[in-house]
């Protein structure tokens, strides 16, 4: 007996951004793959379900004819389709043995507790919000996605895919390695060969890498405060005495650096989150302090490349005579946060310890991503991306700056880089983490300085609030409200 699939498991979102024979297929190998239609199941014919779903009757034989491709469906004869008797992904016939009736204790199995990281609330929905004040969220009108998509399409010609396929061990895309070499370093002053160079999934990657390797339970090390949630966090899991340190509107005082110290985590270039730029005097007693009493320096140079309202000064590893810096930097903030994809510069056996340690963890960044960032990056795509950033950016820092300031508000960090954000103290006694909970009532979303003190479990009254993503035309109603909401919580305090 003949066994017919009904039109009517098919649907079609004209909503969802996906392609109508991509929606087909879609429906198609889902049912095949849960087993709601089985082998031998002949389809709808193309015309009755293009006159079903309202659409053309090329689509539908076009995707059916695609499916055919894939195993999932036979042609019956030839106007007829049918669900194939050896479809790929068919479910294999499982007995599951029945649950035990006592599950595992797994607050007993689990060995190590991350619930020390304090992370930076962000909303996935933010774009909804009209008032998005987020650091780090990418505006995809300044991004040139013609052109990553033609890098992607070129990192699939046969030769670079046959590369790309094959497993790279615990090697590293040679082409993006030596764009760093060449291109990305040198404008830092920071001069490296390929086998000074490891190719991470972020600098976070290479800030969790280099923590390992040179911090134990026993060690000392030096952050800022404040600093970045994800730095003080892999120090504290580390083991290691972390002592946090002030930092004034230079960023780090070297002076105030303990007497025993194994290693210090900077921002020097522009620091994480005020802002404030390490003075190139600064940046020599520090490297001074390191060959007195013999620390390792590590760099996380982030959001170098937006700079429009003074040239960026060199990195601090353009002035490390001796090797005691490691550079870690990062294409996710220059390019678009998905990307993740950073790297760590060092001497070549510190680099070959965290090769062999991140090849533990995940071989290498999946070689598809690195070959098709080395053809952005090397045919200038990526100059072009950061100029227009830097242009728009300029642009919404100078009006953000105006409407602060009209509105009474205090800038804490300092504005003489650039950069994406501006770090805001609030007046005493206001709590940010209840600022960020009800500005968002308002449309409004901006960040909690609360991560960024480690050591710090009080309420705390700074903020960050980034312009990367917002509309300009947004920015000043957005500033309002902000104004609008903070008097509210303050009179409420008072009373």
């Amino acid at each position: 007996m003949r066994t017919n699939v009904s039109e009517t498991i098919f649907f079609i979102d004209r909503e969802s951004g996906l392609g109508l024979q991509a929606q087909l297929r879609e429906t198609v190998v889902s049912a095949v793959l849960a087993g709601r239609i089985q082998p031998g199941a002949h389809l709808p014919s193309t015309r009755k379900l293009a006159d079903y779903l309202n659409i053309s009757r090329i689509t539908v034989t076009l995707a059916y004819q695609e499916l055919v491709s894939q195993g999932y469906v036979e042609v019956a004869n030839r106007s007829s389709y049918r669900i194939s008797g050896n479809a790929p992904g068919k479910a294999l016939d499982n007995d599951r043995p029945s649950a035990g009736s006592d599950p595992v204790d797994w607050s007993s199995k689990i060995k190590m507790s991350f619930g020390v990281v304090r992370q930076i609330p962000k909303p996935l929905d933010w774009r909804r919000y009209p008032y998005p004040f987020l650091y780090g969220q990418m505006d995809p009108s300044l991004f040139d996605l013609n052109a990553w998509r033609d890098c992607a399409r070129r990192a699939l010609a046969r030769e670079d895919f046959i590369l790309m396929a094959s497993d790279f061990a615990a090697a590293d895309d040679v082409r993006l390695v030596n764009y760093i070499c060449s291109r990305t370093l040198p404008r830092r002053g920071i001069h490296a060969n390929p086998d000074e160079i490891l190719v991470t999934v972020g600098a976070q990657n290479a800030l969790w890498i280099a923590t390992r390797l040179i911090l134990e339970k026993g060690s000392s090390a030096v952050c800022e405060n404040p600093c970045h949630p994800d730095i003080s966090a892999s120090l504290f899991l580390s083991g290691a005495k972390v002592t946090a340190i002030d930092v004034d509107g230079e960023g780090l005082p070297p002076d105030a650096l303990p007497e025993n110290v194994d290693a210090v985590f900077v921002t020097p270039s522009h620091h994480s989150p005020t802002g404030a730029t390490m003075p190139i005097d600064r940046r020599a007693r520090l490297l001074e302090a390191a060959e007195e009493k013999d620390f390792v320096i590590v760099e996380d140079d982030y959001e170098f490349e937006i700079s429009y309202l003074a040239p960026p000064s060199p990195a601090l590893k353009a002035f490390d005579a001796t090797g005691r810096v490691l550079y870690i930097g990062s294409f996710s903030k220059s390019l678009f946060p998905g990307l993740r994809l950073g790297y760590l510069v060092a001497p070549a056996p510190f680099i070959r310890e965290a090769r062999a340690l991140r090849s533990l963890m995940l071989r290498h960044p999946p070689g598809h991503l690195q070959r098709t960032a080395a053809y952005f990056l090397a045919l200038g795509h990526y100059d072009a991306v950061l100029h227009r950033m830097r242009t728009e950016y300029h642009k919404r820092h100078v009006l953000m700056g105006d409407a602060l300031r009209r509105e009474g508000l205090t800038i804490a960090g300092s504005c003489d880089f650039g950069g994406t954000s501006f770090w805001m103290e609030g007046p005493e006694g206001l709590d940010a983490d209840r600022l960020v909970r009800e500005l968002r009532q308002d449309g409004v979303l901006v960040e909690s300085g609360s991560p960024f003190f480690p050591q710090n479990n009080r309420s705390c009254r700074y903020f960050r609030m980034g312009y990367s993503s917002i509309p300009s035309a947004n920015i000043p109603e957005g500033i309002a409200r902000v104004r609008a909401r903070i008097d509210r919580l303050m009179e409420t305090e008072a009373g």
